[in-house]
């Protein structure tokens, strides 16, 4: 069953955030819920006026609706970041005489909890613990190392083609990345020196990087989680590790040797340095090493 329109300035916007903001399909339609939703719960709050005619305490009313329904704080920040692009869309298009929303946000209510990584340590019992006898087990280890050394996401590492390993330049290009942000990553010595072996090892110039022994198929997510979480159960690495861990691992390693931020961001296809911030918690003491060094410099 297909469900009606929204109103056309609505469709407008959402429109816009595909074809000129560039939104990915999912997005698009992740904002089009939000918009459906709150203009469902508005129809009941202040009916027969359009979101963008709508006050601030309008929304702190639908707001406290959402929180007594149980809805997330990071729920509610999505929701309230949404319905802000539509009211500037509205604002710069003439429909609004302000956007009542701007500036407003709820982040600092958002609890951020500090992703999982792993140690130093831990990452090179890891490593160490990922076998080479076999192709499968060869196959498998350059998986760990790529997610490791080079901070993939589970989906991009199963997009992989052999296409995309550009061996003169040393470097991988990740182009089905999310939010379709491709990037492309310096392969470390040591995970460039395996890939080439596995590279010689697998054969042929195209297709898919990584396959199943089986049917030869592209490897799936759960065949991923599946090779992180045997080879954490070998290393005796206690806790829950997935490739998402290993992620958060190269991030943190890579701050916790000085890289700025902002390459960081880079590295890891976020939209900005802020997305990177998280890893600034598993980090305590990196404030108070800068601070400390500012001084050494002003004494000297």
């Amino acid at each position: 069953m297909m469900q009606q329109p929204l109103d056309p300035l609505i469709e407008g916007y959402l429109s816009y955030l595909a074809d000129v903001g560039r939104k990915t399909k999912r997005t698009v339609i992740d904002v089009r819920c939000t918009l459906r939703r709150v203009s469902e719960a508005m129809g009941t709050i202040r009916p027969g006026l359009p979101l963008w005619r709508l006050e601030l305490r309008d929304y702190l009313r639908w707001l406290e609706q959402e929180r007594q329904a149980k809805r997330t704080s990071n729920s509610l920040a999505k929701y309230v970041s949404h319905v802000r692009g539509l009211l500037d869309y509205a604002w710069r298009s003439g429909r609004a005489e302000r956007n009542v929303l701007d500036g407003f946000g709820i982040h600092d209510a958002v609890s951020r909890t500090a992703p999982r990584s792993l140690t130093l340590e831990e990452a090179q019992q890891l490593i160490l613990a990922c076998p080479r006898s076999r192709a499968l087990d060869r196959r498998n280890r350059v998986m760990v190392l790529l997610l490791y050394g080079c901070g993939l996401r589970t989906s991009e590492l199963v997009s992989l083609n052999v296409q995309d390993i550009q061996r003169e330049r040393r470097e991988l290009d990740v182009l089905k990345a999310k939010g379709d942000r491709p990037r492309t990553i310096p392969l470390p010595d040591a995970v460039f020196t395996e890939l080439l072996a596995y590279l010689l090892e697998r054969g042929g110039k195209r297709g898919a990087l990584f396959r199943t022994e089986a049917k030869r198929w592209r490897i799936t997510p759960k065949d991923v989680s599946e090779v992180v979480r045997e080879a954490a159960r070998r290393a005796e690495i206690t806790g829950h590790v997935t490739p998402r861990t290993l992620r958060h691992t190269f991030a943190t390693h890579l701050m916790d040797r000085g890289v700025d931020l902002a390459v960081i961001a880079s590295l890891m296809g976020h939209r900005s340095p802020h997305e990177t911030g998280v890893y600034l918690h598993v980090l305590p003491k990196r404030r108070e090493a800068a601070v400390r060094q500012l001084r050494k410099g002003d004494e000297s």
